[in-house]
């Protein structure tokens, strides 16, 4: 009951593949579409919407220039609180403190409240190998825990599927995992949601120990916040004795009222909600209410990276809301899982990079690439990171990365630089290019609008001419012309 993005193709490979599946494209297309329409009905009725937004973009660079000491703060609130606090370097730190915790009380499953930073850490594979079973409990999640998947969107895990999905899902594999779904399950919503409900109820109330994120995590007084729209969440942080949750270090704000912001921005951009149906909110431990055993565990993985890089670490304010991958036209084509990662979308093709180191595997170097750069990432994000411009930033660092390294590409430029390096060698390349022009002119074939272009390349030119024309070199240079006709001036009388 567990997948993995390892192995995932670059992107222009994995897009290749989703473009050709009709039913996802239209699955997608609907969500997408739907989801837009709301969001920008709420937005609307905000008659101060981008003041908004800077207020929030304000807040969240406020808080990461000053980082370290909104860490300590938080550190001693919690404490104060009577919670644990743990410090993870990077994934395997998180998930073997996570694991050590539910050992020691002896449990061998955990309930989880839907969490990316745990997704990111793939702690239900280390729980997995520990012999401890971690049971989703969003819906959305559940659906992709059943159906052996990987999750597809940030806010909607299993936007890729359709109901009559989700259906076929529930009764092939709910028996087995607990309760099964009733035979006679359609696939009208309300009864697939009860037919979850039921599954889940019995993991609720039997589980000891449950695994949690935290949307903001409050320096002023160690308060954790979760905001979700289902209650699963609620059930999670209130009746298991134990409640573990694995923060990314980035999800600090300074004080109380600075969730005032927050809880007015998150709900409009992701749900197109004027806010959440449910906001759970834990201030360490309470005797006698909830859990009785707090954990917390600040984790880093690559965050601290991305906060040296002075264009990149805008991506740190990102509040998981998911809205970029709603208005983008390549998301909505490809889905998901084309990205190869639990980050899809725009702020995945900067953030996975960023956190996975550039230059790490070929699959990593392909996400800054996947976008058109249209900027309508930018225009609806409520904390106006400006994606184009980082993805930009990380074409340029892809680039620098491979430097030097032998390929058709490098080869091509470095040929490039040294012909256009002397206007002696640029002047014979053009004589050249000339005469081949002439000669391939006999047999050119006419592009729309008349151009003359040269068609397929061979070898590996061809991905490249694959998407674009090339032209036929012109019969005569420029500098050729100009001297022919005295700097244009013969031509013009």
């Amino acid at each position: 009951m567990s997948r993995t993005f390892l192995g995932t193709p670059a992107f222009p490979e994995a897009a290749r593949s989703a473009l050709a599946n009709t039913q996802l494209r239209r699955n997608l297309a609907h969500a997408t579409s739907t989801i837009r329409a709301k969001r920008a009905a709420v937005v609307g009725e905000v008659a101060e919407w981008e003041r908004l937004r800077r207020a929030g973009a304000a807040l969240k660079d406020r808080t990461l220039r000053h980082l370290d000491t909104y860490l300590q703060q938080l550190e001693e609130s919690l404490t104060r609180a009577g919670a644990t606090v743990h410090w993870a370097r990077d994934a395997a730190e998180a998930n073997r403190i996570v694991v050590d915790v539910a050992r020691r009380h002896g449990t061998d499953e955990v309930v989880k409240v839907k969490s990316m930073v745990t997704a990111e850490i793939g702690l239900n594979d280390a729980l997995a190998a520990a012999g401890i079973t971690a049971w989703e409990t969003d819906l959305a999640e559940l659906i992709v825990q059943l159906g052996d998947d990987l999750p597809s969107h940030i806010l909607v895990p299993a936007i890729h599927r359709n109901r009559s999905e989700v259906r076929e899902i529930f009764l092939r594999e709910m028996g087995r995992y607990g309760r099964p779904a009733p035979a006679d399950l359609s696939d009208v919503p309300a009864e697939l949601a009860a037919a979850a409900r039921a599954h889940l109820r019995e993991k609720f109330l039997r589980s000891r120990v449950a695994v949690s994120g935290a949307n903001f995590a409050v320096a002023e007084t160690g308060t954790l916040a979760v905001v979700e729209s289902e209650g699963n969440g609620r059930m999670c942080l209130t009746l298991p004795e134990v409640l573990i949750s694995v923060v990314g270090i980035e999800k600090l704000v300074p004080t109380w009222a600075d969730l005032e912001v927050f809880l007015q921005l998150l709900p409009r951009s992701s749900t197109g909600e004027r806010m959440n149906p449910y906001t759970s909110l834990w201030t360490g431990v309470t005797p006698g209410d909830g859990p009785q055993e707090v954990h917390v565990v600040l984790l880093d993985n690559g965050r601290t990276q991305v906060l040296a890089d002075e264009v990149g670490r805008q991506a740190l304010r990102c509040i998981r809301c998911s809205a970029c991958l709603n208005v983008c036209p390549v998301y909505e084509r490809t889905g998901g899982h084309s990205y190869g990662s639990v980050y899809p979308g725009p702020i995945g093709a900067i953030l996975t990079p960023m956190l996975r180191g550039v230059g790490a595997d070929a699959q990593v170097d392909s996400l800054p690439y996947a976008s058109s750069l249209c900027g309508a990432c930018f225009e609806v994000c409520p904390v106006r990171i400006d994606i184009p411009e980082v993805l930009v930033h990380l074409r340029a660092e892809v680039v620098d990365s491979h430097r030097g390294h032998p390929s058709a590409q490098n080869a091509a430029m470095a040929a490039a630089a040294w012909t256009l390096g002397d206007a002696r060698r640029t002047s014979v390349a053009e004589r050249v290019a000339c005469a081949v022009g002439k000669l391939l002119r006999r047999t050119r074939r006419r592009a729309p609008g008349g151009r003359a272009t040269l068609g397929a390349l061979p070898g590996p030119a061809a991905r490249w001419a694959d998407a674009r024309d090339v032209p036929i070199p012109a019969p005569e240079s420029f500098r050729a012309w100009w001297a022919r006709t005295d700097g244009g001036r013969t031509e013009q009388q």
